[in-house]
């Protein structure tokens, strides 16, 4: 009797574990976390990162009217509020594309375009158009730049473009981080003037 129940129970795990697998295999999403096409490497991972980011900029940028560009939270006029001279939104995305480029060429030490502007990109800028390819551009720039990594260069000293000691890790890593900075702020610009950030609307 005993060994009758041993042998059901294993016929029953048995059962369980080819029902997993075969639900495993008809998910997409578990096949694709199991058994990636190519594997992921170093520069793989932090480009998927940019890919992100970029996404969520480029979208807000898309959403918000040619003629909104120049609103900034100090023409509100709220009361006790302190926004006086703070980046309009088509600043935001220039500031994100000009800081791109300054972040990002220390990796390859190519030079960034002449127009970063000390991070605020060009002043004469002014078209939605314009300044969304100059953001595109960008994050071509990036996606470049990231794909030079490897395990033997990702913490090697190099300088950055304000004098500093730095790694190629951090730059990639950082530009990254400092649009998502602004595309949140970005998003509070949006929802100042009634419209739903992209990211946030129903799929």
């Amino acid at each position: 009797m005993k060994h009758a129940s041993l042998l059901l129970t294993a016929a029953l795990s048995l059962a369980g574990a080819s029902a997993y697998a075969q639900t495993a295999k008809s998910s997409p999403a578990a096949g694709a976390s199991a058994s990636p096409s190519t594997p992921p490497t170093i520069a793989s991972a932090i480009d998927r990162e940019i890919s992100l980011v970029e996404k969520e900029v480029v979208d807000a940028a898309e959403a918000m009217p040619e003629n909104k560009f120049d609103f900034s939270p100090e023409k509100l006029n709220i009361p006790g509020s302190d926004y006086k001279g703070v980046r309009t939104f088509g600043e935001q995305l220039k500031h994100i594309a000009a800081s791109n480029y300054l972040i990002w060429s220390p990796i390859t030490g190519e030079t960034p375009p002449d127009n970063v502007n000390d991070g605020k990109g060009p002043d004469n800028m002014k078209a939605k158009a314009d300044i969304i390819k100059y953001v595109k551009d960008s994050f071509v720039f990036g996606h470049k730049s990231v794909a030079t990594l490897n395990s033997s260069n990702l913490v090697e000293p190099i300088t950055s473009k304000s004098g500093r000691q730095t790694t190629r890790l951090f730059q990639a890593t950082f530009a990254a981080a400092h649009a998502f900075d602004h595309y949140g702020q970005m998003v509070e610009y949006l929802r100042m003037n009634g419209i739903l950030p992209p990211a946030s609307r129903a799929r």
